[in-house]
């Protein structure tokens, strides 16, 4: 490790422990010398100058918080002595002019995806199976429970149990030694190998809570997001099961769809419950439909594309101290690059952007764009005071206790994936990236109704950083774990797939960690690498009713 402290920003007065800091001990940092006056945890921050009661608290450039009370230079920055503050803002002169980074390595680079009629490129080749209503969840797990192993889809194990053959053996006379010393284990990549459709990558079965019940908006909201996932690049079509009574009906589903792409010409099979003759036939009816799917989408193969028809979802969740200073800024430069490679990126989870929202309005390109995020944000903000809370309340235990103690100060280092580039365009939840560059959508900050609003609107690739580790996923989407701290890559390699932790020990810069997670991306993108998440089959699903959620 090349030092044990940092400062993110010049204009900063706080200062972030790498290491564990001791008491009586002494720091110095670009010619300055502090002494510890109490144990600094790694990952906290603390007082690089004597604080009197109500100065401010400053990290990344920005205001995160203000002294509760007097904090001498050495002492740890913590609940106790800081309380949350984050600038005001408005809409002005902007600047949008932009340093492009050098993508020389990556400008004739190509990924191998799936190629749509409104042409859009996909990363995986899926066959949606989804609910237009809750009442619906019983028979989606029914149709999973007839199709999904038979056909040669196993997710979330290494293995399948064939348990049909110890019912043969029992059939024909077999005795208890024979049945306990057969073989019933089939290994899930030989299942894989031998599936039916090869050039489909899964069978995605979606279920949720809504549909009926609540407000209009909140069916009309649901169509929309579902129309998302069904005109997504990654998908090929999908069969839709409905009630018929519900309030999400299917000509909410199919103006939705045809707002999205107005020549619509997937494959879409709706199946009415309340027309069918009985739940064996509906049943029987939807597994035959999804059949006849099945076999036109495996006529879909893979292709060269350019990496500007990659549309990277910035995701983070269970965040720690670490998570600004190393995996968000380098997933932020890996942004950067596929921006100037002529992609798209979507920064998401608004309730995080607190604090930071003058230089996202600074960076619209124009001043549209610029209002209509001051707009959500401020409605967002005030719907969460209008309910008793805010978004000084969105730290969760997890992101206090590794020193994330403010919103602002979450909100700042979360920020950093967004890259610098300028951002093009702005979208309410479930509106569809139409713009390459760098998109704000608003979702909470919630991780799965992020991450699914983050693919609804059409991310092919999510990127999701983590301090803490985050087991979680998305259903049509790759979902790619980078872990802020080489410790947590190792405690928990089975869900992270590249560690941002070199960034701390000096092993790597935020450049060079960028550039590996797109390369990564790339991988992951042609099929050649199955993310952790897909691999533990992670398809969380949880749409947001725009409520108040943080």
């Amino acid at each position: 490790m090349k030092n044990s402290v940092l400062k993110v920003h010049p204009s900063d007065n706080v200062i972030v422990a790498l290491q564990d800091l001791v008491p009586g001990s002494n720091v110095a940092l670009n010619g300055s010398a502090f002494t510890i006056l109490e144990p600094i945890p790694a990952k906290h921050k603390f007082a690089g100058q004597d604080f009197a009661e109500g100065d401010e608290i400053r990290m990344y450039g920005v205001l995160v918080g203000k002294a509760t009370q007097p904090i001498p230079a050495g002492a740890r920055i913590s609940r106790e002595n800081v309380s949350h503050s984050a600038s005001n803002y408005a809409v002005g002169e902007r600047k949008t002019d932009w340093e492009k980074p050098d993508v020389s390595e990556f400008k004739d680079r190509t990924f191998k995806g799936f190629h749509r009629n409104d042409g859009k490129v996909g990363t995986r080749n899926y066959w949606l199976v989804l609910p237009l209503v809750f009442c619906e969840n019983r028979n989606i797990n029914v149709i999973r429970e007839a199709m999904l192993e038979q056909l040669g889809y196993v997710s979330g194990r290494h293995f399948s149990v064939n348990t049909s053959q110890l019912i043969d053996l029992y059939r024909n006379g077999a005795d208890a030694r024979a049945i306990r010393e057969a073989d019933i284990i089939r290994d899930a990549a030989e299942l894989q190998r031998n599936r039916l459709f090869p050039n489909v990558d899964g069978i995605k079965f979606l279920t949720h809570e809504g549909g009926c019940g609540g407000i209009r908006q909140d069916s009309e909201t649901l169509c929309r997001l579902l129309a998302g996932y069904i005109t997504h690049p990654n998908v090929a079509g999908a069969t839709v099961l409905s009630l018929g009574c519900q309030n999400a009906q299917f000509r909410l589903l199919e103006t939705a769809l045809r707002e999205f792409d107005p020549n619509f010409d997937k494959p879409l099979f709706v199946l009415e419950q309340q027309k069918s003759k009985s739940e064996r036939d509906f049943i029987a009816d939807a597994v035959k439909q999804t059949f006849i799917g099945l076999i036109e989408a495996n006529k879909h193969e893979r292709r060269p594309a350019p990496l500007s028809k990659l549309v990277l979802g910035l995701e983070c969740g269970g965040s720690d101290g670490f998570s600004g200073i190393s995996a968000n800024p380098a997933l932020g430069y890996a942004s950067d690059l596929l921006v100037a490679l002529g992609g798209s990126a979507i920064l998401s989870e608004f309730p995080e952007l607190n604090g930071v929202e003058q230089e996202l309005i600074n960076r619209c390109e124009s001043a549209e764009k610029a209002e209509k995020f001051a707009g959500i944000m401020r409605r967002y903000a005030q719907r969460a005071v209008d309910v008793g809370s805010g978004f000084d309340m969105n730290p969760s235990p997890g992101n206090i206790k590794d020193g994330l103690i403010t919103d602002a100060m979450k909100s700042a280092g979360a920020a950093k994936k967004g890259g610098s580039s300028p951002v093009t365009d702005v979208l309410d939840y479930t509106e569809q990236v139409t713009r390459p560059g760098l998109n704000l959508l608003c979702t909470p900050g919630n991780d799965v109704e992020s991450t699914t609003g983050l693919a609804g609107s059409g991310a092919n690739l999510i990127v999701f950083t983590t301090g803490l580790g985050t087991p979680t996923g998305n259903p049509v989407a790759p979902v790619v774990k980078m872990a802020s701290n080489t410790a947590l890559a190792q405690r928990m390699a089975d869900i992270i797939d590249i560690d941002a932790g070199t960034i701390i020990s000096g092993e790597d810069t935020i450049e060079s960690k960028g550039r590996a997670l797109l390369e990564l991306l790339i991988q992951v993108a042609n099929g050649d690498i199955v993310p952790q998440a897909e691999r533990l089959g992670q398809d969380d699903f949880i749409p947001w009713k725009r409520g108040v959620s943080l």
